[in-house]
């Protein structure tokens, strides 16, 4: 149902409903935008990945999805615990032959300082053979001989009881320690199948064998060499020892040849003053 409202002159502006009055217009605000800026790098070098996997997924079906999560086959093996067992003892067998190395290691090592011990002890006899010709031949005071002799004597006995614990300590790794080592090892590399280790007695013939073969290539040089030293080396010989002590004693008798020198000089005199003689 519509109101009439009757026309009113020009002048006076048509009154509204109070619902239909015009609200105040309200002043907007511009607001005032800051300072350009530059934005960081990164806001424009940001790649916008398109979602494709929902697509993808979706349009795929649950057996192509189920083939392309069991895409790489699984290969079945035999029996698991032979492998198990085989790393087993090749885990056993390493640790049992690092113990024999060490063993090992330890009587080379007894076996090189006896050797060297031993060639010194032949040193010692030598210059106690030299001290005793010394002695039978008056070359130097007996004195001097017999301390020199004593010296030798106690490195002698130093040297042999040096000897005597190195055969000890080389039994005693033999015996014990190395021969368990040496059936654990050889014990694990027949159930591998692997032949067995060299026995000691190869093995110390190996190493000699070696060291005659790098003696024999480079032989020369260190043969000159050692002999120079050997040469140096403050061995006592008879002219050191007697330059050093006492005047030699000379021994009893007339010289050589002394008689002869006599008349042949005493002639050669009897003929110079017969000539004399003659002359007057």
């Amino acid at each position: 149902m519509h109101h009439y409202v009757p026309p009113q002159s020009p002048a006076h502006p048509p009154v509204l409903p109070p619902h239909h009055q015009p609200q105040p217009q309200q002043q907007q605000q511009t607001p005032t935008m800051p300072a350009a800026t530059v934005a960081p790098s990164d806001t424009y070098t940001r790649d916008v990945q398109p979602h494709t996997t929902g697509s993808s997924s979706q349009g795929q079906t649950p057996a192509q999805a189920q083939n392309q999560n069991h895409s790489t086959p699984l290969v079945a093996q035999g029996d698991w615990t032979k492998n198990l067992v085989h790393l087993a003892k090749t885990a056993e067998l390493k640790k049992h032959s690092l113990t024999l190395q060490l063993h090992t290691a330890h009587i080379l090592s007894a076996h090189t300082q006896l050797e060297a011990k031993n060639k010194a002890l032949q040193d010692i006899k030598e210059e106690k053979n030299r001290y005793a010709y010394y002695v039978a031949f008056h070359a130097v005071p007996c004195y001097k001989v017999n301390e020199d002799r004593d010296k030798a004597d106690l490195m002698e006995s130093t040297i042999n009881k040096e000897c005597s614990e190195l055969r000890a300590k080389i039994q005693t790794i033999t015996d014990g320690e190395y021969t368990s080592a040496k059936r654990e090892v050889d014990a694990l590399r027949a159930e591998l199948g692997q032949p067995p280790l060299p026995s000691l007695q190869q093995t110390l013939e190996e190493k000699g064998r070696a060291y005659l073969n790098e003696r024999r290539l480079n032989g020369a040089p260190a043969s000159m060499e050692s002999g120079t030293l050997a040469s140096s080396a403050p061995k006592r010989g008879a002219t050191d020892l007697a330059a050093t002590d006492a005047p030699v004693k000379r021994p009893r008798g007339r010289p050589k040849g002394s008689k002869n020198k006599k008349n042949a000089a005493a002639a050669a005199i009897g003929s110079s003053a017969g000539g004399e003689v003659a002359t007057e």
